[in-house]
């Protein structure tokens, strides 16, 4: 049989990979499941069901990388679901793994809530659709996925939902427009339905989806009960379904319509505590996502005339799974270069704030201007930022409650807590990473007016936040939401506009009254089952035999959730997942914490050092040589912290290769200093010498660094320009040949 022969070729190229057997055995036996068994019949349409050329090219062209990592395991939730690469296979996103999900969902919804329960839900989609940006598969070999979108899933969902007898509420399927994560969970709320779904991937790659889960509260299930939804889950091998449009003739699926949508923005606009705009300007990108309907709509509302005092930039205003106009095709907030097209259209208008946000719009982002050009702000300094405001603000409003509570993430920065402590808010800071954990206590208030020692209501709550630019201003919504958070910076700018203040001067008043914090996150990805074995030995090595000093600060104390003793029992083997975090504690007060990411093939390691307030009126040269030396000594020290954690999983980098974008995969910065930096001064030698021609030299370069992602020179732009400083100091003699090599790969 032709399974039997591509199940041995599959088990002959798989033992040349490096990994334990018991990964290896585990990809063999998906790979023979999904050979036997047709996993997209009845799920998708005829000629999108055949998966099995694409599976047979895998095997036969020794894609055995590829085939490994999209085989190894069923693709774990994550803080609240499935994301990942679409693609075949149970670790890819495509409609078996979205389907056996939801059909896991309805049986989870089943046993909690009873065999007879008329259950209902809510359904959402971004504007992802997949176009094998990555070139993994062969365009001549038929992909089912190809051109998949965020919509399809939704479908595909909903057809799933409806087989088990669930009401579903969407939008019209001949609407073109979309649902924000935030707005998922304030519908939740609004319609009393048992959960939701957003099929989104947030701000990943174009490539990449999946499926967000939600509860009855409008959050995302915490431990122990998504580890329920988890072992469900696993053990789903068919989903019933009921075709799309006979869900829609069965009564069962129910459209969202206009004043469903507006009422979620009059809840934030709700948030508002002054009127008019004081002048200021506005520029916004939704970086081509769904945003223009929340944050857009809320500016718009609150006064900001477009083309007057809001603008939109208009390459990233269409509704674009691909992200096209994106530098990098990073759809993130966090990334500086998302916000390229949106300074320069700033810079036209003299805009007084830049937002921005990701494709599901809970994210927010953005800069503000300062000494004649615009300066990005990252999430901490937007948390800081935004708590000080709104306290202000309510308190100027005599609308600050007697008990007033923050929310934060333990590696959300701790200027969050200087601000609270200042205004007499309790803070709970030392919470997971995942805005599920701020849903839950916000529940717990609702239910119950406390968590842990702290009483309070949910009328209480003022300001959430983590530092991965997630915000939430409103206890009606149970996951960041980038509109509320907006309506609160809109007001600020047009405060400090009406008093001839910015909102970058307003942060470093705000770092002179309560403290210069410099924050920094370093994130490596590590891809594949590989990357995920190097992962756990990174964590193992840092528990059993924890550094005693790094670049000169001696650790003064380890903090690891992992230590029951401390923390608690484990509730599931989520809440382990989730707690697989360990801070270190230096001398002078500086804080590094790793772990790997739930959502993303990436470790990441935050560091933070923070200062004693100087005084709002300190000068700014006195304050800004202050800041100058603790940016030093944390930039210095993360770069030390990198080298000795990689170290870990043998692996070591130049100086130059911690300047390539954490937006490249660490087997790629290693490619880069090995093997690209060698090769191109070889051939650049042989350019100088007339022994090749500069449009070849060009087409290497391109081919060379295809994998790193869109935009790849730019990506390493950073780590070439050291690397040939470093090579002119070390040989002065290829002076010119460097030059050539520098002119080349920056024409």
């Amino acid at each position: 049989m032709a399974e039997t022969k591509l199940l041995d070729l599959a088990r002959q190229g798989l033992a040349s990979v490096d990994v334990a057997e018991k990964i290896r055995a585990a990809a063999l036996t998906h790979i023979e499941d999904w050979l036997t068994h047709d996993k997209f019949e009845g799920l998708v349409s005829s000629e999108r069901a055949d998966y099995q050329p694409l599976l047979a090219w895998m095997i036969e062209a020794g894609k055995f990388d590829l085939l490994l990592d999209s085989f190894y395991q069923v693709m774990p939730f994550g803080t609240g679901g499935r994301r990942g690469p679409v693609g075949i296979g149970p670790n890819r996103i495509n409609p078996f793994t979205i389907a056996s999900s939801v059909q896991g969902h309805v049986v989870y919804l089943r046993e909690r809530l009873g065999a007879d329960a008329q259950l209902k839900v809510v359904v959402a989609y971004d504007v992802r659709q997949y176009a094998d940006l990555r070139q993994l598969y062969p365009p001549g070999v038929p992909n089912p996925v190809m051109g998949m979108s965020s919509k399809d899933f939704a479908h595909i969902a909903t057809a799933v939902y409806c087989a088990g007898g669930v009401q579903v509420h969407i939008l019209p399927d001949d609407l073109n427009d979309y649902i924000s994560t935030p707005e998922l969970s304030f519908l939740i709320r609004r319609f009393g339905a048992h959960g939701g779904l957003n099929t989104s991937a947030s701000h990943n790659h174009p490539d990449d989806n999946g499926g967000k889960f939600y509860n009855d509260r409008g959050g995302q299930e915490v431990p122990p009960y998504d580890e329920q939804m988890v072992k469900i889950v696993e053990g789903i091998e068919t989903a019933d379904i009921m075709p799309y449009d006979e869900a829609w003739r069965s009564g069962l699926v129910h459209a969202i319509n206009p004043a469903d949508r507006q009422a979620y923005i009059d809840l934030n606009l709700a948030l508002r505590l002054r009127s008019g705009t004081g002048g200021a300007k506005i520029v916004y990108t939704p970086l081509h996502g769904t945003g223009r309907n929340t944050v857009g709509a809320c500016l718009q509302a609150m006064g900001f005339e477009e083309g007057k005092q809001f603008f939109t930039v208009p390459s990233q205003t269409e509704y674009r799974g691909d992200f096209a106009n994106v530098k990098f095709r990073t759809p993130n907030p966090e990334v500086p270069e998302s916000l390229d097209a949106a300074i320069e259209l700033a810079e036209q208008v003299q805009a007084d704030l830049i937002l921005a946000t990701d494709p599901d719009a809970d994210r927010i982002g953005g800069a503000v201007p300062w000494k004649g050009g615009y300066t990005f702000l990252n999430g901490n300094e937007f948390a800081a930022i935004v708590t000080r405001y709104r306290l202000e603000s309510l308190k100027r409003a005599g609308r600050l409650p007697a008990r007033p509570v923050i929310l934060k993430t333990q590696v959300t920065t701790e200027l969050m807590s200087r601000v609270g402590d200042a205004f007499g808010a309790s803070v709970i800071g030392d919470l997971l990473v995942g805005f599920k954990y701020v849903g839950d206590i916000i529940d717990h208030f609702e239910r119950e007016g406390r968590f842990g020692t702290v009483e309070a209501g949910p009328e209480d709550f003022i300001v959430a936040a983590e530092e991965s630019h997630g915000l939430l201003v409103t206890p009606d919504v149970r996951d960041k939401d980038a509109a509320g958070a907006a309506v609160v910076l809109a007001e600020l700018a047009a405060d400090l506009k009406e008093t001839g203040g910015t909102i970058y001067g307003y942060l470093i008043d705000t770092y002179k009254r309560y403290g210069y914090f410099r924050s920094m996150l370093r994130s490596t990805i590590m891809q594949g089952a590989a990357g995920t074995a190097a992962m756990k030995r990174i964590q193992q090595h840092l528990r059993t035999n924890p550094p005693a000093e790094i670049a000169g600060l001696r650790v003064e104390s380890i903090n690891d959730y992992w230590d029951t003793a401390q923390w608690g029992d484990f509730k599931s083997e989520t809440d382990r997942s989730a707690r697989d975090f360990i801070t270190f504690h230096f001398e002078g007060g500086l804080k590094a914490s790793v772990r790997p990411s739930g959502t993303e093939p990436k470790n990441k390691v935050y560091i933070e050092k923070g200062a004693e307030p100087l005084g709002a009126d300190v000068p700014d040269d006195q304050f800004d040589a202050a800041r100058r030396i603790l940016d030093a000594d944390v930039e210095e020290f993360s770069n030390a912290f990198m080298k000795m954690m990689l170290a870990i999983v043998g692996v070591e980098l130049p100086d130059y290769g911690y300047l390539i974008s954490d937006l490249v995969a660490l087997e790629r910065k290693q490619h880069f200093c090995r093997t690209f930096l060698p090769e191109c001064e070889s051939r650049a030698q042989a350019l100088s010498a007339g022994e090749d021609d500069e449009q070849k030299l060009n087409q290497w370069i391109d081919s060379e660094l295809r994998t790193y992602g869109p935009d790849a020179r730019l990506l390493v732009a950073k780590a070439f320009r050291a690397y040939l400083a470093q090579a002119r100091r070390s040989n002065p003699s290829k002076a010119s040949m460097l030059d050539l090599e520098e002119q080349i790969f920056f024409s």
